[in-house]
């Protein structure tokens, strides 16, 4: 039966998505050649924090998750960034596909306030990978087999190509969440004042 091995080759923004989102370039290479007739590809990202230097900046920026630095020993913790899924079409021996990773820069979830914090290096990553095989052996037949929960790949993400696609989508931008009864008195203010945007209301508002 087929023996799959994973390795992430590189990362790019993909042009004129709907939503932010990101292609993690997966090489797959099975050590057994059989023909493989598809994979039902699952995988977990997870971001390894505690295997990446962060300079003053980044861990001022980063205070909300982790506290104070002199406790990251113990507040640096793996973190579920997302799950993926792609279909990989038939192949033997090796072949590569674009895994899918959607992305967001709703900065009240803790993985876009992750990024946004760093100012460049490399994201430490862990892919573990799921899913079924499907596979016709020598002897012909279709034949499944689960792929084991022992695969996984290691990549280094760098921060540059998180930047660009944000910067694709939100130029020069930033989101930012309030309450209702906030955003309500912050427009009766914009409104009342005769100032034309929230941008404007706040910028008066701000020393």
């Amino acid at each position: 039966m087929p023996d799959l091995n994973f390795r992430v080759e590189g990362a790019e923004p993909v042009a004129y998505s709907a939503a932010p989102l990101l292609a993690l370039r997966l090489a797959i290479e099975d050590a057994e050649e059989q023909d493989v007739r598809s994979v039902s590809l699952l995988c977990q990202i997870r971001i390894e924090t505690a295997r990446r230097h962060y300079n003053p900046a980044e861990q001022r920026r980063l205070f909300d998750l982790f506290g104070e630095p002199a406790c990251w020993n113990q507040t640096l913790r793996s973190l579920l960034w997302t799950h993926s899924a792609v279909t990989v079409p038939p192949f033997r021996g090796r072949t590569t596909v674009d895994l899918p990773v959607p992305c967001t820069f709703d900065l009240t979830v803790a993985t876009a306030r992750f990024f946004n914090g760093l100012e460049d290096g490399n994201v430490p990553l862990t892919l573990l990978f799921s899913g079924t095989i499907f596979y016709e052996p020598e002897g012909g037949g279709l034949q499944a087999t689960q792929i084991p929960w022992s695969k996984e790949a290691a990549y280094s993400l760098p921060v540059s190509a998180w930047k660009r696609m944000m910067d694709a989508h939100y130029p020069n931008l930033a989101w930012l969440c309030l309450r209702r009864d906030v955003f309500d008195r912050l427009d009766r203010y914009r409104s009342g004042s005769g100032i034309p945007t929230l941008e404007q209301a706040l910028e008066r508002l701000l020393p």
